[in-house]
C-alpha cells in the first residue's frame, strides 16, 4: 500500500454505516458541485501547469482531470446498473494503464470537463430520484469480491471527489511557491 503522506490528503475512504437523508444530501451536493469546483481549480492553469504533480511518482494534474472522467463515466453506469438490475456485476478498470494512454495526457482539459458537466448533472439527479429502496440495492465487484449498495457508490465517489479536488489544490501549492 502507498503510504505517502501526499497519497490521502482527506484520508483514506471509509465505508460508511450511517446513511441519515441529511448525510446523503450533502453526498449528492458533493457529486454535483464537483465540476464547477474542478473547473475553478483548473480553469487558469498554462499547459505547463497542468504537468504539476501533487506528490512525486503521482499523477499530473491532466491526468487526474482525465482519471475523473474515465472514473465517473464507469460509475455513473455502475449507478444505473445498480437500480436497474438484479446485483450485477460490474467491470473494474486498470485506472494507472488508463492514465498513461495519449488522452488522458492531453494538455486541452475541455472535453473531460464537458464530460463530467453532463455526467455529475445526470448523476445527481439519478440520486436525488433514486427511492429507499433503491438505495438498498447492489453491484457485486468481482476485484474486492464484495458487494456495494447505491448508498455506498454514492459516498464512495462523493469521497472521490473531494479526494481528487484536493489533490489538484495540493499539486498547486506545492508548484507555487
Amino acid at each position: 500500500m502507498n503510504t505517502h503522506p501526499n497519497s490521502y490528503p482527506i484520508g483514506p475512504y471509509k465505508r460508511m454505516e450511517d446513511f441519515s437523508d441529511e448525510k446523503r444530501q450533502e453526498m449528492i451536493q458533493d457529486i454535483a458541485s464537483f465540476p464547477d469546483k474542478l473547473i475553478t481549480l483548473v480553469e487558469r492553469l498554462s499547459d505547463d501547469q497542468k504537468l504539476w504533480l501533487y506528490r512525486t511518482d503521482g499523477w499530473t494534474i491532466a491526468q487526474v482531470v482525465h482519471h475523473c472522467a474515465d472514473s465517473h463515466i464507469n460509475a455513473y453506469i455502475r449507478c444505473k446498473l445498480c437500480v436497474t438490475e438484479n446485483t450485477p456485476t460490474i467491470k473494474g478498470y486498470d485506472e494507472k494503464e488508463w492514465a498513461l494512454l495519449p488522452d488522458a495526457n492531453d494538455m486541452d482539459l475541455r472535453a473531460s470537463l464537458y464530460i463530467l458537466d453532463g455526467i455529475h448533472y445526470r448523476w445527481a439527479n439519478l440520486f436525488l430520484s433514486a427511492s429507499e429502496h433503491d438505495y438498498k440495492k447492489m453491484v457485486f465487484h468481482p476485484q474486492y469480491r464484495l458487494k456495494f449498495s447505491l448508498e455506498e457508490l454514492l459516498s464512495q465517489y462523493a469521497w472521490h471527489c473531494n479526494h481528487h479536488l484536493a489533490h489538484i489544490e495540493l499539486a498547486i501549492k506545492r508548484n507555487s511557491n
